[in-house]
C-alpha cells in the first residue's frame, strides 16, 4: 500500500511564493516519476511539473521559469517551489506517483491541496 501525503498549500497574494511537498509512504515500491497536477474549477486536470527517478524534469509552459520541481530520494519526497504566483495558478494541486510494484506499474494520487492566489 502506497500513500501520498501532501502539504504546503494555502492563500498567497499575486507575486508571492509557496512550496508544496509530497511524501510517498509505504513499502515494496520504487519510483519511476513523481509530479504535480492541478485542476481549476471547470477545467481539466493538467500536468504542472514532473521529475523522473533519474532527475529529468518536465514543466507546463505556463509555469516555466516560475516553478521548480525537486526531489529527495532518501525521503521519497517531491517538492514544488512556486514563485511569482499569478491568479491563474489558483487550483487544487495533486501529487502523482508513478511507481513500480511487484505486479507492474501503478499511478497513485494525493488528496489534493488548495492553492489560492489573490490579485
Amino acid at each position: 500500500q502506497v500513500q501520498l501525503v501532501e502539504s504546503g498549500g494555502g492563500l498567497v497574494q499575486a507575486g508571492g511564493s509557496l512550496r508544496l511537498s509530497c511524501a510517498a509512504l509505504g513499502s515494496r515500491f520504487s519510483i519511476n516519476a513523481m509530479g504535480w497536477y492541478r485542476q481549476a474549477p471547470g477545467k481539466q486536470r493538467e500536468l504542472v511539473a514532473a521529475i523522473t527517478s533519474g532527475g529529468i524534469t518536465n514543466y507546463a509552459d505556463s509555469v516555466k521559469g516560475r516553478f521548480t520541481i525537486s526531489r529527495d530520494n532518501t525521503k521519497n519526497t517531491v517538492y514544488l517551489q512556486m514563485n511569482s504566483l499569478k491568479s491563474e495558478d489558483t487550483a487544487v494541486y495533486y501529487c502523482n506517483l508513478n511507481a513500480r510494484i511487484a505486479v507492474g506499474t501503478l499511478n497513485y494520487w494525493g488528496q489534493g491541496t488548495q492553492v489560492t492566489v489573490s490579485s
